[in-house]
Order: C-alpha cells, then sequence, then structure tokens
C-alpha cells in the first residue's frame, strides 16, 4: 500500500467527482465508479453471508477467496487499463462450482431465495453480483474494459446461486420452491 490514510476525509470529493487510481478525476456517478461500487456492495453483502451462522469452513474459505478476487477486480474498474482478474481466477470458480454443484440434485424447479439466513444473504449477494456484471458491461460499452471482468461476475454469480443451495440444505431449512400452481388463473 503506497499511501496510508491518517485522514479519511480529504474534502476533494465534495464537487461530486471522485479519484481514480490512475490519479484522474471523474464523476461520482460516472459508470466506471458505478461498477466499482456495485463490487465493492457485492463484496460487503458476501461478509454479511459468512457472519451468518452456519457457513461450515469449507464455504467461508471459497468466499474469502473470491473477497481478495472482488478486491482486485475493483481495483482493476478503479484504474484504467489495469489488469488484475485472471483467467485461471476464473478456471478457480469453475472447480469450486463444480465441487459444490457435484452433490446437489438437478434443478427441476425454480428456487426463490431463502432457505436460512446464510442461504438468503447468499441469494442477495447473487443479485448483486448480476447488477455489477450489467455495470461491467454497460462501461464497457463506452471504455475500455477486459472480458475477464465480465466473465469473472457471470461464473461468481453462478457458484452463489450453488452455495446458496448448499447453504440452504445444510441449515436443515431447505430450498424454497417456486410454486407456479399455487393459485387458481383467471
Amino acid at each position: 500500500m503506497g499511501n496510508r490514510l491518517s485522514k479519511i476525509y480529504t474534502r476533494t470529493g465534495d464537487d461530486g467527482t471522485t479519484g481514480l487510481g490512475d490519479g484522474s478525476r471523474t464523476g461520482k456517478d460516472s459508470l466506471r465508479v458505478t461498477a466499482y461500487g456495485t463490487v465493492d456492495e457485492l463484496n460487503s453483502a458476501i461478509g454479511m453471508t459468512m457472519a451468518a451462522d452456519g457457513v461450515d469452513e469449507d464455504i467461508r474459505e471459497a468466499l474469502v477467496q473470491i473477497q481478495h478476487e472482488l478486491f482486485d477486480l475493483g481495483g482493476e474498474l478503479c484504474i484504467p487499463g489495469m489488469a488484475m482478474v485472471e483467467a485461471r481466477d476464473i478456471d478457480r470458480l469453475e472447480t469450486v462450482l463444480d465441487a459444490f454443484n457435484a452433490d446437489l440434485p438437478a434443478l427441476k424447479d425454480f428456487i426463490l431465495p431463502g432457505g436460512g439466513m446464510a442461504a438468503a444473504s447468499c441469494h442477495l449477494a447473487r443479485t448483486i453480483c448480476r447488477r455489477a456484471e450489467r455495470d461491467v458491461v454497460a462501461l464497457g460499452r463506452v471504455e475500455d474494459v477486459r472480458p475477464e471482468a465480465q466473465r469473472y461476475l457471470n461464473r461468481l454469480s453462478d457458484l452463489l446461486f450453488v452455495i446458496a443451495r448448499v447453504l440452504a440444505r445444510r441449515s436443515g431449512h431447505g430450498e424454497v420452491l417456486w410454486q407456479h400452481e399455487r393459485r387458481p388463473r383467471g
């Protein structure tokens, strides 16, 4: 870490701009700031999942690694031209996803967010991940964004879905299945 913050407020953002990692300034509502801000929100949501009771060590270990990678991704998005997320990070997500998914039954119905606090929190992280992906896609339409950023978030949302399923089952709450025939139509 190059500079240590001894003072948290600088007042430089009072005009509605913020500093990027390359020293340039941009609006706090820019697509770039939105993208890395949503990645930061996702990281916080994953922290909430880990704070819930019933998160076993294998899941905790996977989520901590993801938090570090999300911090890297945020840095990549904050510094135009920076490359921090690599194809091997995406490959690792796929390996972890396959391992957690191996013991789950095949999906026959849609699953509603729920299944206990940890699972519900993980579902929330999944939806934030999807929003982060949309924000990165929007940024990529107007500025250069490496495809690894989008691919990482796409794969991560799948992994969070699978982890939510695992958490729901391990907690004993079970998965909440969508009941599409729950009421008469007409």
